[in-house]
């Protein structure tokens, strides 16, 4: 009898891979260098959490060069897909080999720390603007790493987009804050009416501590009520730059499973959602 806890094509949708850095350069400059964590890496630990899939995020460490994010895609194109990160370099033609590699998104970078940009690399909402009729041709959606009380102030802009819009790390705010900030409420009217989706991943970015992040649990629990079919989980593997010590995946991925006991709502975060919003097929 099996003891898997995971649904079938259960879906980790947030990582990232690095290097060979002999093969993959990074950029410069960059706000940090990571070690090397490769393909091989990232598909043994899918397969010892018992995950099927995953989605490579295109990392701030290598700015708008896809290469590595690419290569790994036309590796594993069964397992992966992909969200890049491109600029005004770009073409339509970009686009639409991107997507012929796995690529379902772009990623824009609004996180900011006293106005100014947290991390080198990456691309700002006005640069993908230009981007978002053919991403909505292709079925794409943007993601926005942003913290949460920077949200209200760029509604307006939001309100616009004419692709789903799925909000990193349950808005990336510090714990301490509360889910009763204006920004977070945001998030949640956004979710709850359908208007942005949500990755629960990176709960320790909210500053939450080991081993079992109890402080990001509010902030869990919150989304979940606002609109479970507007959810998707990730492990944000290999945790670059983590604030507090590397985490383990296995372990968030056991705090997920316990504040998350359903098995209908597991498979919808898990596998369901996941499915239609990244391009696999369904389970």
């Amino acid at each position: 009898m099996s003891t898997r806890e995971t649904p079938p094509g259960a879906t980790d949708c947030h990582c990232h891979i690095f290097g060979p850095a002999a093969k993959f350069p990074y950029a410069e400059p960059r706000s940090y260098t990571p070690e090397d964590e490769t393909l091989e890496d990232y598909l043994a630990l899918l397969d010892r959490l018992e995950l099927d899939r995953g989605v490579i995020v295109q990392p701030s460490a290598y700015d708008r060069d896809n290469a590595c994010t690419l290569d790994a895609l036309r590796r594993a194109p069964d397992r992966l897909r992909g969200v890049a990160v491109v600029g005004s370099e770009a073409t339509p033609d970009t686009l639409r080999a991107m997507h012929r590699d796995g690529i379902r998104a772009l990623r824009a970078n609004e996180y900011r720390r006293d106005g100014a940009a947290a991390y080198h690399g990456g691309v700002r909402l006005t640069e993908i603007e230009p981007f978002f009729p053919l991403m909505a041709e292709l079925g794409w959606h943007l993601q926005l790493w942003i913290d949460a009380r920077h949200l209200p102030e760029l509604e307006p802009r939001l309100a616009t987009v004419p692709v789903p819009i799925v909000v990193d790390h349950m808005g990336r705010m510090h714990h301490s804050h509360g889910t009763s900030d204006p920004g977070f409420q945001a998030l949640l009217r956004g979710v709850g009416e359908g208007r942005y989706m949500a990755k629960l991943s990176g709960t320790y970015r909210l500053g939450a501590t080991k081993p079992d992040y109890l402080e990001a649990k509010p902030f869990h629990d919150a989304l979940v009520a606002a609109n479970p079919d507007a959810l998707v989980w990730g492990t944000d593997w290999p945790h670059p730059r983590p604030d507090g010590g590397r985490p383990d995946a296995a372990r968030l991925l056991r705090v997920f499973l316990d504040w998350t006991t359903d098995p209908a709502l597991r498979r919808k975060i898990l596998t369901d959602t996941p499915a239609r919003l990244y391009d696999f097929p369904a389970v």
